[in-house]
């Protein structure tokens, strides 16, 4: 296809509107119920109060700011994609922002600035009939009518328009994580799905032999774990895709599968990760030095390991539970002698030789 066919094609599938509205009419909307923050986008809302403050102090000295973005599906509503940090510090500051976040979070209380230090201490309201402390009526209006620039893409856009939107609009910054990009669009494609995954993430056994630090839990780490075991059972890798378009391509076509089974992978996720469990503990996925299991999670390790598990699991339910164990600790000794994992697992290999190498060689790794 030429590329001028290309991007016509692809002009196609991504229909779009757009209009200034005020913050006054777009507060409205949100408390009409016809524009939707997701709570799972909520708990992404992660701006301090200095920088809240000086979103505000924007807001006040009209400055402009940039567009906010919403996905309109077919009854109207509009579904926010981006401008969480915004419009969120908006709701805050008004006191409209709802759900259990908003409670966490309670009034927000502005900071002074170089330009406007008598903000320091101010809220939208007087915090008692006697305190001075709220910005006034007139600040109040002014506030709610500085005008912003909606982009709304349409329902008549394809599906993979969203995602491909809210991930290119929240990427390559230090806000989101892939993952919680990923999560993100998660909830919009197949809810049922994203809790499905955030359930297998938290499973006791996983967790264990994952290994995962506080940091790593609270960067959706062991989610992105949990949808690569998955990815690799349900979606061929395509050599040509770096690692997270893989994951983001993987995502989108198990989301949206009505025939993916979560029963059936659930229980393969249980057995393949408490077999790991009783084997390994905690060792699971470490380099073995030809004495013990020590270090860090290794991902190669994962991969290869988690997989051939997975592949093998009636296999290795059919063994007795010492028989099973010894089975899964010797396979685990006996990768670090494989040329192939040898030769494609150190520091310099790419992710996508690393994948297109080692996954092949999985399920013959770990058959008992």
């Amino acid at each position: 296809m030429a590329l001028v066919d290309e991007i016509q094609a692809a002009r196609k599938k991504v229909i779009t509107d757009g209009y200034e509205m005020s913050l006054g009419e777009i507060i409205n909307l949100y408390k009409d119920e016809e524009l939707v923050i997701d709570p799972v986008f909520q708990r992404l809302y992660r701006w301090e109060d200095e920088r809240k403050t000086r979103f505000i102090e924007s807001l006040i000295l009209g400055i402009p700011i940039p567009p906010i973005f919403v996905y309109q599906d077919e009854n109207g509503v509009w579904e926010l994609i981006d401008g969480l940090q915004r419009l969120s510090t908006v709701l805050q500051l008004t006191g409209d922002l709802k759900g259990d976040r908003a409670e966490q979070l309670g009034p927000l209380i502005l900071n002074g600035t170089r330009f406007l230090p008598s903000l320091d201490g101010k809220r939208w309201k007087e915090s008692s009939p006697d305190a001075n402390d709220g910005i006034g009526q007139a600040l109040q209006i002014e506030i709610k009518r500085a005008r912003v620039r909606v982009e709304i893409l349409k329902s008549d856009s394809d599906l993979s328009a969203k995602f491909e939107l809210f991930q290119r609009l929240n990427t390559g910054g230090a806000e989101l994580t892939e993952q919680e990009v990923r999560n993100s669009i998660a909830v919009s494609l197949n809810r049922q799905f994203y809790d499905w995954l955030i359930e297998r993430s938290a499973d006791e056994a996983f967790v264990r032999t994952t290994n995962q630090t506080d940091l790593a839990l609270e960067s959706q780490a062991g989610v992105e774990l949990a949808l690569r075991f998955v990815a690799f059972r349900s979606v061929p890798y395509d050599a040509g895709l770096d690692v997270h378009e893989y994951l983001d391509d993987a995502l989108m076509k198990i989301a949206m599968d009505p025939n993916f089974n979560m029963a059936t992978e659930s229980e393969v996720f249980t057995k393949t990760f408490r077999y790991l469990d009783e084997a390994l503990g905690d060792s699971a996925f470490k380099r073995w030095n030809g004495h013990t299991f020590s270090g860090k999670f290794l991902m190669s390790v994962f991969e290869v390991i988690a997989t051939g598990v997975s592949h093998n699991v009636d296999a290795l339910e059919a063994l007795q539970p010492q028989e099973r164990q010894d089975f899964i600790k010797r396979a685990a000794r006996d990768l670090w002698s494989n040329q192939i994992f040898t030769q494609n697992s150190g520091a310099g290999i790419r992710g996508t030789t690393r994948l297109s190498r080692l996954l092949p060689i999985a399920a013959d790794m770990l058959r008992p």
